[in-house]
């Protein structure tokens, strides 16, 4: 009886030479550690401008948003100018109606249904000198009187 030497037969999955040269092939075409951190840094340049942009295009549509609230006030303040033949002292008053009990009687309806904000939801400032008016937004940083604030007169 002869003892048969059992050897391994070789596995299918045996790294074979031309699995070895594609391997190589593969592994020289990958990319570095430096060309990934350059990819990264320039779209992190990328993001850094778009993100400006964006940020900038939002304070103008809210400073666009409050020239047309504002606006609109005016012609309601005009509105209530017609009717009552005066301006009123108080944006309320569109609300509300006149506090002088004879101009109330002929206060038919409300203008408006609630005193508006501007888009940084902020009061507006109303203020009367004589015939004229004027509608003052605090713009951006919310301080009247500075240089971004949101003026309309008639």
């Amino acid at each position: 009886m002869q003892i048969q030497s059992m050897s391994r037969p070789s596995s299918p999955f045996a790294a074979s030479p031309r699995r070895r040269r594609r391997h190589r092939r593969a592994a020289r075409h990958a990319f570095t550690l430096l060309e990934l951190l350059l990819v990264l840094a320039i779209l992190v340049v990328l993001g850094g401008i778009v993100a400006v942009n964006v940020v900038g295009t939002g304070q103008a549509a809210n400073a666009d948003a409050t020239t047309a609230q504002l606006k609109m006030l005016k012609s309601n303040i005009d509105m209530f100018q017609i009717r009552m033949n005066s301006l009123p002292q108080t944006l309320e008053e569109l609300r509300d109606g006149p506090s002088d009990a004879a101009k109330k009687a002929k206060w038919v309806a409300p203008i408006i249904t609630e005193i508006p904000k501007d888009a940084w939801g902020n009061d507006i400032d109303y203020s009367v000198n004589g015939n004229s008016y004027e509608l003052r937004s605090g713009g951006i940083d919310g301080q009247k009187n500075t240089e971004d604030d949101i003026v309309v007169t008639p």
